[in-house]
């Protein structure tokens, strides 16, 4: 299932960001990389290459913090993925996919590691933090790691499909059947995340993957891109515009137009070739966990919010605190008739 495409794949991607209309800097980050030939570019504009043995990884940061934190735990959250990478899976004999896809899932928690310790140990970087989406291409398969709210969509066909879940407080509730998708998109809550690279010790990384079919187009962005333009018109900008860099341009324009109140990042990458098989007869495209095979190396999604607890009356209270006072009244009489001298 998650075999090595024998025939070439080739890739062509595009990536850029944008401060957008309200903010002074920009806390956002992307990095594109060719892990075979071990070339990484930030740049604007298009690069086509073949997906080597070894694969192609495209992320998306979007920084938070005081002062410049979440510029600098973006742009620490790229450079860490990557490293662990060129570090750990560029030195892999093993070159099954499923050792991929953990070190995968190893470089984002390393990240997380990394802009823990900084912001230990730089006071006024406490509470830095970012989302990471990476998405990693090995043969005719994309593994996605998940930390946030930044996203990946599939465009196949003309039509969009998210990829990811976000690690949202809006999309937890939406699991749990207390608010629609609709009602999510328009919550002032949607930017309430719950998980971020940086803040705590340990992260829970959502691990998918995805097959890929011929001229199927990956996106993406962080959410100043996905809150103000919708899936819909994503889907458009790219078939409208075959120019990758110039359909970055588009969607970054369209975010603008609403406003632009985050900053803006965005990578689409096109991929063809005889190593992937053609679309038609294709399975439904979606959000599908990755299976590690060992359980204790598996994948752990966000628990779904189930909310809190409804608040207690002081009555209430009264009686729970007498019921326990008087479990303890039990159990010394026991412990007094059980151990007391005949």
């Amino acid at each position: 299932m998650f075999g090595r495409a024998p025939k070439p794949i080739r890739v062509e991607i595009a990536g850029h960001t944008d401060l957008g209309r309200t903010r002074d800097h920009n806390e956002d980050c992307f990095l594109l990389a060719d892990l075979t030939q071990r070339e990484t570019w930030q740049a604007p504009g298009a690069r086509t290459h073949d997906v080597g043995e070894r694969g192609a990884l495209l992320v998306v940061a979007d920084g938070m913090g005081g002062a410049a934190a979440g510029e600098v735990a973006s742009q620490m959250a790229t450079e860490s993925i990557y490293a662990h990478l060129a570090n750990t899976w560029m030195a892999e004999r093993d070159g099954r996919a499923e050792r991929f896809a953990l070190r995968l899932r190893e470089a984002v928690e390393s990240a997380n590691t990394r802009i823990h310790a900084h912001a230990a140990a730089h006071p006024e970087a406490r509470g830095m933090g970012t989302t990471a989406t990476a998405a990693g291409v090995l043969g005719d398969h994309v593994y996605l790691t998940q930390i946030g709210d930044s996203r990946a969509y599939l465009v196949r066909n003309g039509r969009a499909i998210q990829l990811t879940k976000d690690q949202s407080l809006t999309q937890r509730l939406v699991e749990a059947g207390e608010m629609t998708e609709e009602a999510a998109a328009q919550s002032d809550r949607k930017n309430i995340i719950l998980q971020a690279l940086g803040p705590d010790a340990k992260v829970k990384v959502d691990l998918t993957f995805q097959e890929l079919r011929r001229d199927d187009v990956l996106v993406l962005c962080s959410d100043g891109l996905s809150g103000q333009v919708k899936k819909e018109e994503i889907a458009d900008a790219v078939a409208r515009h075959p120019d990758l860099a110039h359909a970055c341009e588009r969607l970054i324009a369209l975010a603008n137009e609403r406003g632009g109140p985050d900053n803006i990042t965005v990578i689409i990458a096109r991929f063809d070739g005889e190593g992937l098989r053609p679309v038609e007869g294709a399975a439904e495209a979606g959000h599908q966990v990755y299976p590690l095979i060992d359980t204790e190396m598996s994948t752990e999604p966000v628990p779904v919010y189930r909310g809190s607890p409804p608040p207690r009356s002081a009555a209430q209270l009264s009686r729970a605190r007498l019921a326990a006072l008087l479990v303890v009244a039990a159990a010394a009489l026991v412990a007094w008739y059980l151990f007391r001298d005949p």
